[in-house]
Order: C-alpha cells, then sequence, then structure tokens
C-alpha cells in the first residue's frame, strides 16, 4: 500500500526542455503532482507521455507564493550541489515536494534557507535538472 505523497517541480528554470522531460519522468513513476516557480507552463516535445493530462500541474510566480499554498505536512526537499545531505543517506519523508534550481545558477540562497531539507547527489558538478530530478525520484520510490 502506497504511503504519502510527492511532487517534483523547479524554480526559475532556464531551459523549457529539462522540465518536459522531467515531468515525463514523473509521470511514469507516480509522482502526485508538479509545479513550477517563477516560469509559465507549455506544453514541450520532451514530455512524450503529456504528463499534464495524467498529474496537477501548479504554477507559482513566486517561492513565497509556492510555500504558502504546498499541502498541510509537506516538507520542501532541495535538491543542491553544495552544503546538503548526501541522497544515499537520505531518508524521503512521507510527504515531500522536490524542488531543483536553474540550470546557471541552482537554487537561490534564500529560498534554500525555507527548504526544510537540503540533498545532493554524488559528484564534482551539477548535473542536468531532468538527470538529477529523475534519480532522486527513482531513490524515493526504491528505498
Amino acid at each position: 500500500m502506497k504511503r504519502g505523497y510527492f511532487g517534483i517541480g523547479c524554480i526559475n528554470m532556464k531551459t523549457d526542455l529539462n522540465y518536459g522531460t522531467l515531468f515525463r519522468t514523473a509521470q511514469v513513476f507516480d509522482a502526485d503532482f508538479l509545479f513550477l516557480i517563477g516560469r509559465r507552463f507549455k506544453k514541450m516535445p520532451s514530455d512524450t507521455g503529456k504528463s499534464f493530462k495524467h498529474i496537477p500541474v501548479f504554477e507559482f510566480q513566486t517561492f513565497e507564493d509556492f510555500r504558502a499554498h504546498i499541502p498541510f505536512n509537506c516538507r520542501i526537499v532541495a535538491v543542491e550541489t553544495e552544503g546538503s545531505r548526501m541522497l544515499s543517506d537520505f531518508v524521503h519523508p512521507e510527504n515531500a515536494c522536490y524542488l531543483l534550481g536553474a540550470e546557471d545558477h541552482g537554487i537561490p540562497k534564500e529560498v534554500l534557507e525555507k527548504c526544510h531539507q537540503v540533498v545532493r547527489l554524488p559528484g564534482e558538478r551539477s548535473l542536468n535538472v531532468a538527470v538529477a530530478g529523475s534519480i532522486v525520484i527513482y531513490d524515493r520510490i526504491t528505498k
């Protein structure tokens, strides 16, 4: 029996193609919702499964707007490259929103400070947003 829920999304995306690929993966792995902060949603050719037809996609203008509207008892888990817990050692919250940052600037420091937890993937450089998000989702569903 499935317990809890999770959503995944991005803040201040630079490349739309990345969220299309991430949303496609999220649909395959049964995410409960998707979100974008600071970016308008549009259909992406990289989202061949048309995730928006199967999973709610929420849009927020700012992080504060997002934070004010997350579900009750939901933890915001930022995925970043520095100053964070390794994903391999991370215990996923029962209810979580996984937040990924822009390809070139990551998640702003003032946003990171307001997240409940921060995790990172191994490696010395950041990964493509869609790849990083897909790894986090896979880690969640296999633990």
